[in-house]
């Protein structure tokens, strides 16, 4: 496994396995890594000839200094699970290198980062799709994996490379979750014990109204069931419900007639949670 620090060493490590046309695959991330982010790596090794990691706390998509400073972070674990995976290239770059001095370029879809989860932390989703752009520019990946936990992060980024006309492909990898339902997520690990045992009822409020969905009822119906569960844990404080179509993310009301994308933020003392579930009518 190749541990790559520049800009230079990874383009150098990444052209040596592209020889003869083998197609790289890619999975950016924030490290803390988990049997989640296993999976996305495994998927990656699936569609393509060699994969590549990156593990980068990127600052311009966190709202508040204390959430990024308190963000986990076991650069060695994470190497020796990596390691371990059979991952081929490893991107470990320091702030400086992915944002140089003086650098003022962003990449923002306009409506989609604006909107659902990224009404609750503004400019999220703008740092998210602008240091996509420079890993992909740097790595130049064939594929690319995400998480459909992050379901709005995957339908923005799908967008941008869209709309840029950039030659990746974007993968949505599914949910991983803990025995007992919790979606798995590096912020975890920094929830109380209290909090980790009230956050099930994420799962709990998507589970029900999945079944509810197949009782021929309305989207109005489903938001009800899910801010009841939600309000009957007392630790937990919903901070966005959206009900959308699962690929433009377009507000669904009346009666359920076609598949509904459910996206859940919600507040456990100082730690945000986000889960997802696209149900079936």
């Amino acid at each position: 496994m190749k541990i790559c620090r520049t800009v230079e060493e990874t383009r150098a490590a990444v052209a040596a396995l592209k020889t003869g046309g083998k197609r790289l695959g890619f999975v950016p991330t924030m490290g803390a890594l988990h049997d989640g982010h296993m999976s996305l790596v495994t998927l990656a090794r699936e569609v393509t000839d060699f994969v590549a990691v990156s593990i980068f706390v990127n600052p311009t998509q966190f709202g508040e200094d204390t959430d990024l400073q308190n963000y986990p972070r076991n650069e060695a674990r994470d190497l020796a699970m990596l390691q371990a995976a059979g991952v081929d290239v490893v991107f470990l770059p320091e702030v400086e290198t992915i944002y140089p001095p003086g650098h003022e370029t962003i990449v923002e879809t306009t409506r989609l980062a604006n909107i659902l989860h990224g009404a609750v932390r503004p400019g999220h989703f703008r740092g998210v799709t602008s240091v996509v752009t420079r890993l992909f520019n740097i790595v130049q990946p064939d594929v690319a994996v995400f998480g459909e936990k992050d379901y709005q992060q995957l339908q923005v980024i799908k967008r941008m490379v869209a709309d840029l006309h950039v030659p990746v492909t974007i993968l949505g990898g599914p949910t991983r979750r803990e025995a007992d339902g919790l979606a798995m997520s590096s912020r975890n690990a920094r929830l109380t014990d209290a909090d980790r045992a009230a956050a099930v009822v994420l799962s709990k409020a998507l589970n029900a109204a999945a079944d509810l969905a197949q009782t021929g009822t309305s989207v109005a119906a489903i938001r009800a069931l899910i801010e009841a569960i939600i309000a009957s844990e007392p630790r937990a404080s919903l901070k966005g419900l959206d009900t959308v179509t699962p690929d433009t993310l377009e507000p669904v009301e009346g009666p359920l007639t076609q598949p509904l994308a459910v996206m859940l933020s919600v507040q456990f003392s100082d730690i945000l949670l986000i889960d997802q579930k696209v149900i079936q009518p």
